[in-house]
């Protein structure tokens, strides 16, 4: 088992250390030796004037002394990152294939590798335990997948064929696991060809199955088949130590849940991140959860913190303050902004009021963007009005595709009115609105689209409450908003606890233009957010408002396919789709098959179905996109280089996300 240490040994790090002593050895003059008698000459002398110039020896270098951390590990040998998530609820079960488990503390993104991986800041796919593409018939109803020879589990069994045989069929026969309904939907068959070849045969045609492997944050992990064969119930099991085929193993955990230690194993030339990249730099690299971002900005001062992830204002404020930090890009927006995320707002469409459409739109037009974006990232993101965001191949593949449609979409207020929402006039007023707030930037169109976007929804708060008159809603003397049934109408939007994430970001913006308009919103902050948007029992919520593309290509199908109806269950049962709006449509499911049957290569096919399912979500609206995700990344230079960063983005940039393994290997020491 891992072993665990306290949160309290973990406070107390060292204030002093020894330090090292450099021993210079100098060597002795040469010792004469006997000799024979000989002939001398004896030359005649003159005295001269000698002035010889004497040089010392430099002292020793001696370098200064840093405390280990936890008492244990070498602060030059480590990297201390900070968890996007916080806290750890359930720091003792790692099984990933059982609802949500934290799988930024180091399992997605150090002790794991999946078939393959996206990089959105390369555009390219990288081969994990894949060794290449996999190879579908004709009819997309088979296909084989290559494996990577060489690659053994972090506890020395050899990574094979049967792993991933035996995933899949615990998958199917385990209703509480992750990814049940797909692959029973989906798989008729899956056999083992030979050690490193495993064979599928689908009950349907799907030209995209292979992507349920494809990391992006989230995919299916294969299963260690010689760890999970031993248990009876794999539901129940807590899989601890997590057994992976990444770089990282295990060392230690806080049992309450704030910190989480990795360290290289020692065959990490057997993990696909040592086939491909090389050795990983740090031996240890420590997770850590903070209670808020001042704790990020004092620990990185103070040089025990080499990642944070701040708010606007945060990473102003560490920047300012520190000689050794640096932010993503050099100058504004200095966020990460090539992130394949959309942010925004997700209605439980299982739940009244917000399973009518007319309420869900009269939300979204109740919130002034301008001063919404201003609220949750001080106006440095990429608003977007339909479920993907504004970066990378999208904008010109489906934004200004969609263009002419958002203008000429309208909705159906009632008494035969109809209002056009769209406002294409949105990033002028966040140009001067990011102006107004001391920011300098080029203002050519070039810049202004990729900073600000094309465009988003009007503030219409007339419409809003004609839409929520329509539906029996009414003011109260007060202009407070009654339901249909005269009480007055409360509004919960659910978070995490980390105030400076997207989700909490989204609902301190959403709830301050909600309570404007004579809503009593409030935003709950919960460590069990997860396990309740997985069983319905929520209101609004905010991650996400579509599913996450995959970043590179056109293709959409993972975003769609999220809307599926044959992931939704009723409300109480946890759902399968990602995310938590428990919605679809027949219009919906038909995109989705007709994607399903497309071949994925065939880039005008592909863009033309999106393109459909883009506008059905958009008329529906089970969640309002708001703006792409951006981070706002601190990088302390002092004990480690070779960042990520927009002047070298040579992989994605976050600790967070599976790939950050793979720029472990690139990471330089400073010897600081």
């Amino acid at each position: 088992m891992s072993q665990r240490m306290s949160r309290r040994d973990f406070m107390k790090f060292l204030t002093t250390t020894t330090g090292g002593i450099v021993l210079v050895s100098c060597g002795s003059p040469a010792t004469p030796s006997a000799s024979t008698p000989e002939t001398i000459t004896v030359i005649q002398t003159q005295e001269v004037d000698v002035i010889r110039e004497v040089t010392s020896t430099p002292p020793p270098v001696v370098q200064a002394p840093v405390a280990d951390v936890l008492g244990t590990f070498p602060r030059r040998e480590t990297l201390i990152v900070r968890q996007l998530t916080g806290r750890v609820g359930t720091p003792d079960n790692m099984n990933l294939w059982v609802g949500w488990k934290w799988q930024d503390r180091g399992l997605q993104n150090l002790a794991d590798e999946a078939m393959w991986s996206v990089d959105f800041a390369t555009g390219q796919i990288v081969n994990g335990l894949a060794e290449g593409d996999p190879k579908y018939s004709a009819d997309f109803t088979s296909l084989t997948i290559p494996l990577r020879q060489g690659v053994a589990w972090n506890d020395g069994q050899p990574f094979t064929a049967d792993d991933v045989v035996f995933t899949v069929e615990t998958l199917q026969k385990f209703d509480g696991l992750n990814g049940h309904s797909f692959f029973v939907d989906n798989v008729a068959a899956v056999t083992a060809v030979d050690d490193h070849t495993v064979k599928f045969e689908l009950k349907q045609a799907n030209s995209r199955f292979h992507t349920t492997f494809l990391d992006r944050w989230g995919c299916t992990r294969i299963m260690p088949k010689h760890v999970f064969e031993k248990e009876a119930d794999p539901v129940q099991f807590a899989f601890n130590p997590y057994v992976g085929c990444g770089p990282y193993k295990v060392h230690s955990y806080d049992p309450q849940g704030f910190w989480t230690a990795w360290e290289k194993r020692e065959d990490w030339a057997k993990s696909p991140t040592g086939i491909l990249y090389g050795e990983p730099k740090p031996k240890y690299i420590i997770i850590q959860a903070f209670d808020n971002e001042g704790a990020q900005i004092l620990a990185q001062l103070t040089h025990q913190l080499d990642v944070a992830e701040l708010s606007a204002d945060g990473l102003k404020a560490l920047l300012a303050q520190s000689q050794t930090s640096r932010a993503y890009q050099p100058t504004f927006p200095f966020v990460v902004n090539n992130d394949p995320a959309i942010t925004g707002i997700v209605f439980n469409t299982a739940r009244a009021p917000f399973d009518k459409l007319d309420v869900r739109w009269a939300l979204l037009l109740a919130i002034e963007i301008v001063e919404f974006m201003s609220i949750a990232v001080d106006t440095t993101g990429t608003v977007s009005p339909i479920h993907i965001p504004h970066l990378g191949p999208y904008p010109k593949l489906y934004h200004e595709a969609m263009q002419d449609w958002l203008k000429s979409f309208t909705i159906d207020v009632g008494d035969g009115e109809t209002f056009a929402p769209y406002d294409p006039d949105v990033p002028a007023r966040l140009v001067a609105s990011a102006k107004s707030r001391g920011y300098v930037f080029p203002e050519t169109q070039e810049f202004v689209e990729k900073a600000f976007g094309l465009g988003w929804y009007k503030y219409a708060p007339e419409i809003a409450t004609k839409l929520l008159e329509k539906n029996g809603f009414k003011k109260d003397a007060n202009g407070q908003w009654l339901q249909p049934d005269g009480k007055p109408w409360k509004v919960v939007f659910m978070a995490g606890t980390v105030l400076t994430n997207h989700e909490a970001r989204n609902a301190l913006a959403a709830v301050q233009q909600w309570k404007k308009f004579g809503i009593a919103a409030e935003v709950l902050n919960t460590e069990t957010a997860a396990d309740l948007t997985a069983t319905g029992d929520f209101d609004i919520y905010g991650v996400w408002p579509g599913r996450e593309p995959w970043g590179a290509g056109p293709d959409l199908y993972r975003v769609l396919d999220d809307w599926n109806s044959v992931y939704i269950k009723p409300v109480g049962e946890r759902n399968q789709a990602s995310y938590a709006s428990r919605w679809s449509s027949p219009v919906m499911d038909d995109v989705i098959k007709r994607l399903r049957e497309t071949d994925p290569f065939d880039t005008e096919k592909v863009v033309a179905v999106g393109i459909e399912g883009l506008k059905e979500a958009v008329k529906n609206m089970p969640g309002v996109p708001t703006y792409g995700y951006i981070g706002f990344v601190g990088w302390d230079e002092q004990f480690w280089t070779n960042w990520p960063g927009s002047e070298n983005a040579y992989n994605a940039p976050y600790t967070h996300w599976p790939n950050f393994k793979y720029f472990t290997p690139f990471l330089k020491p400073t010897g600081n």
